[in-house]
């Protein structure tokens, strides 16, 4: 039960407040998306713009989809990670429940791109949320929508071994 207090404990801290322009906490050092100990993660730096999440990020050869072309599935990575900051904003945890991603052009290696999400609405537990990602030179490469569903403690602890609770 410790490690599960531990948890929350670091959960409260990252999810708030957090000031407009304020840089953002990553989720946790092996994450992903945001985490700067994963040696394979995107490494996202977010900060808060008023109501939205944003960073730039660059696609590199660790992403490679087709040649010169970030994998749909990268692409997918960052968004989600990059919803997950909103709930810094929103000032609870909450998981993934759906999500969509259209391409609407290639996203290129070594390319700089803005992302940025917001909150659409929420309806009771659930937040529907859209991002999108766009190259400096305003060309938009990919538009999201997804929805997250509020989640307490105990969705957390479920995932982890029994033996590390």
């Amino acid at each position: 039960m410790a490690d599960l207090q531990a948890l929350m404990t670091a959960l409260q801290q990252r999810i708030g407040p957090h000031p407009d322009g304020a840089h953002l906490p990553a989720h946790h050092e092996q994450c992903l998306g945001c985490g700067v100990d994963n040696p394979h993660g995107h490494h996202l730096s977010v900060h808060r713009e008023g109501d939205l999440v944003v960073a730039t990020h660059i696609f590199d050869d660790r992403h490679v989809g087709a040649p010169g072309i970030a994998h749909g599935g990268a692409v997918a990575t960052v968004l989600d990670d990059l919803y997950g900051f909103l709930l810094y904003l929103v000032g609870e945890p909450a998981v993934t429940r759906q999500l969509v991603v259209e391409y609407l052009a290639p996203v290129l290696i070594g390319t700089t791109y803005r992302l940025e999400a917001r909150v659409d609405r929420r309806e009771g537990r659930k937040l529907f949320v859209n991002a999108k990602v766009t190259a400096l030179d305003g060309r938009t490469a990919a538009t999201s929508t997804a929805v997250f569903v509020t989640v307490d403690a105990e969705h957390f602890a479920q995932a982890r071994p029994s033996s590390a609770i």
